[in-house]
């Protein structure tokens, strides 16, 4: 299994199922996701550093078996910013 580190740029769904197939560039290399898209796409968004573990494809994609976001996810951050702006002063 190989891994990369970069910045995540270009996210787009190619297919609506059970497991959603998403696409996304990681420091200019195309990347696929499925099994942990829906997680993904609550985690992720364009501009965050992740580190991503898989294999590449027959057509030169990076199929993604896990990642991991470095710093804070999209959903933490949001709470952060719901509980400031909901905060007791």
């Amino acid at each position: 299994m190989e891994t990369l580190k970069g910045t995540v740029s270009h996210i787009k769904i190619l297919k609506l199922s059970d497991y959603p197939l998403v696409y996304f560039q990681l420091d200019g290399q195309h990347c696929l996701i499925a099994k942990h898209s829906l997680n993904f796409l609550a985690d992720v968004e364009d501009g965050m550093q992740i580190a991503v573990a898989g294999h590449l494809n027959a057509r030169n994609q990076f199929v993604t078996a896990k990642y991991a976001v470095m710093g804070k996810t999209r959903i933490m951050i949001d709470m952060e910013k719901f509980q400031q702006a909901y905060s007791v002063s």
